[in-house]
């Protein structure tokens, strides 16, 4: 028994010490560079741990949009679905590790055999079972059961190499699914900016249309008592009714933008309202860090470098098939005629065994597989270094973004404020005979338009926040 067990010993050890073939991975580099281009000179007041609590939305600090970015990783369907891909992921890294355990089997079942024929003679057998003998012909019973294992010991780590592949792709699902939960916290915040921003513009347009009606009332009057062409009424009603429809197309929008926001926190768009509210039309400044901090702070990033490090194992794994196969296998088990003597010691059998495989000619068909493998890897560090170059450029827009909208805000307020005090004046002068209604008409139209663009300023400051924080990867950090 102990001679026995020698050549199995040796080809556990063999298993245990061999190597796994194909080169092992490393990260490539990537071209990154020292600084943001565009944060010289650019110095945000936030703290340096702003983006690490996970929820960066409470930097805005609105109550609402805490309360429906607290919904996404529950109800959002696109969240779902990278849930359980990343689930299924997992599920095939174990697939692939139950491959280095041997494969236990148990089996059992009856035979009944004979010839045909009829006549012989039946002679009872001393364990009780019968057999017909004679030149007619006979039949027998037999009944076997026997447990049985295989087992392919990784020697040449192909196995190894696809439970390394089958660990990145789980970890880029993982990554996968960080991203579809930023994307979709990023698309609720934008929007519900956007709706924020609606109800500033329906509250501006309501003010304006009652100031507009006001200014028609009073120029219907002038004009009936002759004192001014029919043109300034005119162009009275019309401005009216340009800036009614302003309303409606803001209150279309402002609808547009509830019904999205319904989507992503998973409900209905006909179950799901959210009432107007004040505005907080806070912009934080955000640390952009160094452009290094990307590799670990953006899930895309982390994604394609996992998916390489997947592809690299997939050349180990094709690499494997130019050695040998071996396999080990034995059985233990029982057969006799009779069920009830099925499991004397008499009546057991064994085996055991190696089986060795080798393809000695393929046409080629090993070789164009490691190539294939080969490329497959070299089409993901592309892909990896593309999606950094990508990442480090959508930083770089937002930083310009952010400090030219900072700057334009400011110049928006001043237009506003004189563009209000201006309509003021036309008016009053209006009122008092001293000027046509071109003026009181141009003054208001741009006062309007000042007090439209302030507002879309406030809510791009916002929105680029967003973009921005999108850019830096949120509050994720790679495991």
């Amino acid at each position: 028994m102990t001679h026995a067990r020698t050549p199995l010993t040796l080809l556990v050890c063999a298993a245990l010490a061999g190597c796994a073939v194909g080169s092992n991975y490393s990260r490539p580099t990537t071209p990154i560079s020292p600084t943001y281009k565009e944060a010289a000179g650019w110095s945000p007041a936030a703290p340096a741990d702003a983006l690490d609590r996970g929820d960066w939305w409470a930097l805005f600090g609105d109550p609402a949009l805490d309360a429906l970015e607290a919904r996404v990783k529950v109800s959002n369907q696109n969240v779902a679905a990278a849930e359980a891909a990343y689930r299924q992921a997992r599920a095939l890294v174990g697939e692939q590790r139950a491959a280095l355990f041997p494969t236990v089997s148990l089996t059992g079942g009856a035979t009944r055999s004979g010839n045909g024929g009829g006549g012989g003679t039946t002679i009872v057998n001393p364990d009780g079972t019968t057999t017909t003998t004679g030149a007619a012909g006979g039949s027998r019973t037999t009944y076997r059961a026997s447990l049985g294992g295989t087992w392919e010991p990784d020697v040449w780590g192909r196995i190894r190499r696809a439970v390394e592949g089958a660990k990145a792709s789980a970890q880029a699902s993982q990554a996968d699914l960080a991203n579809a939960t930023l994307s979709a916290q990023g698309e609720l915040a934008v929007n519900y900016f956007g709706l924020r921003e609606a109800d500033a513009e329906i509250a501006l347009d309501q003010a304006t249309v009652e100031g507009y009606r006001r200014t028609t009332q009073i120029t219907g009057n002038r004009f009936n008592a002759g004192t001014i062409p029919h043109s300034d009424l005119l162009q009275a009603e019309t401005q009216l009714a340009n800036a009614q429809a302003d309303l409606a197309g803001t209150q279309q929008q402002r609808a547009v933008y509830e019904h999205a926001i319904a989507v992503l926190v998973g409900e209905a768009p006909g179950n799901f309202s959210l009432p107007p509210a004040a505005w907080n039309p806070t912009a934080p400044a955000v640390p952009a860090g160094l452009p290094s901090t990307l590799l670990q702070r953006r899930p895309d990033i982390a994604a394609a470098e996992r998916r390489m490090a997947a592809a690299n194992a997939q050349v180990g794994v094709a690499r494997a098939a130019y050695f040998p196969d071996l396999t080990l296998n034995g059985s233990y088990g029982f057969a006799a005629s009779a069920l009830g003597g099925l499991f004397r010691a008499s009546n057991s059998l064994w085996s055991y065994g190696l089986a060795l495989g080798e393809t000695l000619f393929d046409g080629g068909a090993r070789h164009a597989r490691v190539k294939g493998a080969r490329a497959a890897y070299d089409q993901t560090v592309a892909q990896y270094r593309q999606t950094v170059l990508t990442a480090l450029q959508d930083v770089e827009d937002q930083l310009i973004a952010a400090r030219v909208l900072e700057a334009q805000y400011v110049l928006r307020r001043q237009a506003s404020a004189a563009a209000d005090a201006a309509e003021v004046m036309v008016n009053n002068r209006y009122q008092a005979g001293q000027v046509s209604f071109v003026e009181v008409f141009t003054a208001q139209t741009s006062a309007y338009a000042a007090r439209r663009a302030l507002a879309q300023a406030q809510a791009q400051r916002q929105t680029t926040a967003v973009a921005l924080i999108q850019a830096l990867g949120g509050g994720w950090r790679a495991p």
